[in-house]
């Protein structure tokens, strides 16, 4: 018997399978005039694009947040798992709790150098390692400096510590 698990993969991978082939057997000439097309239309109104500030901090949200969603949804079969045992699910649950205390953290990190130093900023923790991701056309080591002793007095153990400002 399938289950549907089986029945949405399968249909997924059908789907991708047509597109795919449909991609494949298209004319070469379609493409060419598609993009000369284009190219004409680009030319005459040439359209601009600006890059707002915090769109690289907004991406970088969203890339952490859809892999902290994939890890809790994988951590969450196992707790769901009927035969996964007592010793597992807990370490899962244990897991979750650390996922969600350090996401806290970030957006603690994240508010302190709001405050401080009035910059939007991303901050992500992974072990012993603190990357973090300042919006600022400036680029000065003593701010840089300054960031990382403000994060480091949160902590009593010694952190490694990176900025990197994004324009």
């Amino acid at each position: 018997m399938i289950n549907k698990k089986s029945l949405w993969f399968l249909t997924l991978f059908s789907l991708i399978l047509v597109l795919s082939i449909y991609y494949i057997t298209m004319p070469s000439e379609l493409m060419l005039t598609t993009n000369s097309n284009k190219a004409e239309k680009s030319e005459s109104s040439t359209p601009t694009i600006s890059v707002d500030e915090s769109d690289i901090l907004v991406a970088l949200r969203v890339e952490a947040d859809e892999e902290m969603s994939k890890e809790i949804e994988d951590l969450q079969l196992i707790l769901t798992n009927t035969e996964s045992s007592v010793d597992e699910k807990n370490k899962a649950y244990e897991k979750i709790k650390e996922l969600n205390d350090m996401r806290g953290i970030e957006e603690k990190l994240e508010n302190q150098i709001k405050e401080s130093y009035k910059l939007d900023s991303f901050v992500k923790i992974d072990g012993n390692q603190i990357k973090v991701t300042v919006n600022s056309s400036e680029h000065s080591e003593s701010l840089a400096n300054n960031i990382m002793r403000t994060i480091q007095s949160n902590y009593e153990e010694s952190k490694y510590i990176t900025v990197k400002f994004q324009k």
